[in-house]
């Protein structure tokens, strides 16, 4: 190969690329250095990683398939429909992924992994290589296991090292294809291998391969340039959901000075928030790995008592067996943060995978009447500002707070702004003062309906606390009906007075739009996309995107009035939709549910707003 194939540049506004292979692949190491390096050069980005849930699924079958989808522009709001390129390292990526591909998709196969054995396992008739089944796509047989082999000779001789370096053959196509620079790249590895250069020339070696290998494919005819993203000026990262939340969570007790605790279980999505904290005991976090969910929260109400911005996180299964901890936060009137990063459900469900299933359970979900703040994030970004959010509002309102994220946000990553701490708001608690002559445990605020804040060991401010009913003002355990329903009635009200200290709805659209889409949590982006794109055809069609529900923002039923026609999407079977009808039954509400463990598609959302607005 020492002749180049003359390359023609095409511009695209935005291009989705995903990297499929099998678990140990590399898949989301790949996926990771292409979106970093996109976000580096200029591009907006959005990413969403795809993997089993098992743990080592079989070699080469459908059901060890791991992806990661990349999606790059000059303003990305998602992850992206179906790919423009499509790299699958062996054949049960291709048949596990062939249908999320565009027709005329560029389609880079490793060849060396399609032997008789892997087809079959896949489960393929014929090999795809060779019949027709990929005539609808641009399909490039790249020796890729082979070649990177060739190019280490000189380097090592250990096989297995060899094979683990084939994804970045793989990556050095991509850069190849989308015209990028290998600095940053190389950059990364240097210092990740820092102390095995060896490692490192390894990796970039075979990149540089893959990179003069897709010179010299004639079916790679044009390089495709993406322009750069019309950003603010600031200080930017590409940013996981997961990490977004713990870094709102760290903001929130540096704004607020109270010191950080997590007490939490690891489950699948949300164990990296615990894994990012753990990191930042120089900033005061202090995290406990608790022996189950029940331990966790409960540890998390010790710390709350005792001073503590106090945090729990978790998902579907773990939030079940929180409900009474959660109670009991309601009755002693302690903040506490509960993130619920949702997965599908029910039971175990599917670990990797995202749903917005859980909104009854957060609403719902407890014995007796125990209102709790519900607030959702609905991008990886924004899980920072809606954790400060949720920690400023448990605080300050003395009252638990479920935070809902999803698979999707907290796997997902995106450019983020990083903010000035000076910024944000502040966050000011209730902390009863040393020797109150006028405290009482349960004396309220007569605007907020919220109690002080007593600290253990500060003195004059003994008190009883627990999970029996409380004599209103005094505290002192009470079975007393009335005082019962007064105590039910405050509770209530302190919730719903937190619309008061929230936003009003926004709606992106005209206020009296044919069509007003609602939706909420991590499916902004993609319903964003399907409105912008109709609004642009000349379509009569507004957005109103939810992150408070309860309580919901003072002025929903104004923004819920001014439409004849109103369509809800959620991804569940309809919980939100319903909550609606029980909190605003004056509206008639139609229905767009999908329960697959994917995020909507836009194309799907476009189809289905156009039938609503074709009515007559």
């Amino acid at each position: 190969m020492t002749a180049k194939t003359k390359k023609q540049f095409i511009e695209r506004e935005d291009v989705v690329v995903k990297f499929v292979g099998d678990s140990g692949d590399g898949m989301q190491l790949t996926g990771t250095l292409f979106s970093d390096n996109a976000a580096i050069g200029g591009n907006d980005i959005a990413t969403f990683p795809d993997y089993p849930a098992e743990i080592r699924a079989p070699h080469n079958t459908i059901a060890g398939v791991s992806g990661f989808q990349v999606h790059i522009g000059r303003k990305v709001h998602t992850t992206g429909d179906l790919c423009d390129v499509l790299v699958a390292m062996n054949p049960a990526s291709l048949k596990s992924n062939l249908k999320w591909a565009k027709i005329g998709a560029t389609i880079i196969v490793d060849a060396d992994s399609f032997d008789e054995r892997s087809i079959i396992k896949a489960g393929y008739a014929t090999n795809p290589m060779d019949d027709d089944s990929l005539g609808k796509f641009n399909l490039i047989k790249a020796p890729i296991s082979s070649f990177t082999k060739e190019c280490l000779k000189e380097l090592t001789t250990d096989v297995k090292t060899a094979e683990k370096s084939r994804n970045m053959f793989a990556l050095g196509i991509i850069f190849f294809i989308f015209d990028r620079k290998f600095d940053t790249t190389f950059e990364y590895l240097d210092t990740k291998f820092k102390k095995n250069p060896l490692i490192s020339e390894i990796n970039k070696t075979v990149m540089k391969a893959g990179y003069i290998f897709a010179e010299n494919v004639d079916a790679l005819e044009s390089q495709i340039h993406i322009p750069k993203a019309t950003l603010e000026k600031g200080k930017y990262r590409n940013i996981t959901g997961n990490v977004a939340t713990a870094w709102g969570l760290l903001a929130a007790s540096e704004k607020s000075g109270i010191p950080l605790f997590l007490g939490s279980y690891p489950i699948t999505p949300a164990t990296e928030i615990l894994m990012e904290l753990a990191k930042h005991k120089s900033l005061g976090a202090k995290v406990f790995q608790a022996e189950d969910e029940i331990a966790g929260i409960c540890s998390a109400i010790g710390a709350s008592f005792a001073g503590s911005l106090a945090c729990t996180s978790t998902s579907g299964p773990g939030l079940s067996l929180k409900s009474e901890a959660i109670g009991l936060a309601v009755m002693t009137e302690l903040p506490l943060v509960i993130v619920d990063v949702q997965r599908g459900g029910p039971s175990t469900g599917l670990p990797t995978k995202s749903e917005q299933s859980d909104l009854y359970q957060a609403l719902f979900g407890r014995n007796g009447e125990a209102p709790c703040i519900v607030i959702a994030a609905s991008s990886p970004s924004n899980c920072f500002y809606f954790a400060f959010e949720a920690a400023k509002l448990s605080m300050e309102h003395m009252t638990p707070v479920i935070l809902l994220t999803d698979g999707y946000l907290g796997n997902g990553s995106q450019l983020f702004k990083i903010p000035k701490m000076a910024d944000l708001p502040k966050i000011n608690p209730p902390i009863a003062k040393a020797n109150d002559p006028d405290y009482k445990p349960y004396r309220r605020n007569p605007e907020t309906f919220v109690r002080q804040w007593a600290i253990p060991g500060t003195e004059g401010l003994r008190h009883r606390i627990g999970g029996l009913e409380k004599e209103n003002i005094i505290g002192t355990v009470s079975t007393d009906p009335q005082n019962h329903q007064l105590m039910v009635d405050l509770r209530d009200a302190k919730v719903k007075k937190v619309a008061d200290f929230i936003p009003e709805q926004t709606i992106t659209g005209k206020k009296d739009a044919d069509l007003l889409v609602v939706s909420w949590g991590g499916t902004q982006g993609a319903v964003l996309s399907a409105v912008e794109a109709l609004q642009a055809e000349g379509k009569s069609i507004a957005v109103a995107h939810f992150n408070y529900i309860m309580p919901l923002p003072k002025n929903t039923a104004e923004i819920l009035s001014g439409h004849k026609k109103i369509i809800v999407c959620e991804l569940n079977s309809g919980q939100f939709v319903n909550y609606l009808r029980m909190t605003h039954p004056e509206n008639k509400y139609r229905q767009f549910n999908k329960v697959q463990g994917l995020p909507f598609f836009v194309n799907e959302l476009t189809a289905a707003f156009n039938q609503i607005l074709e009515e007559k």
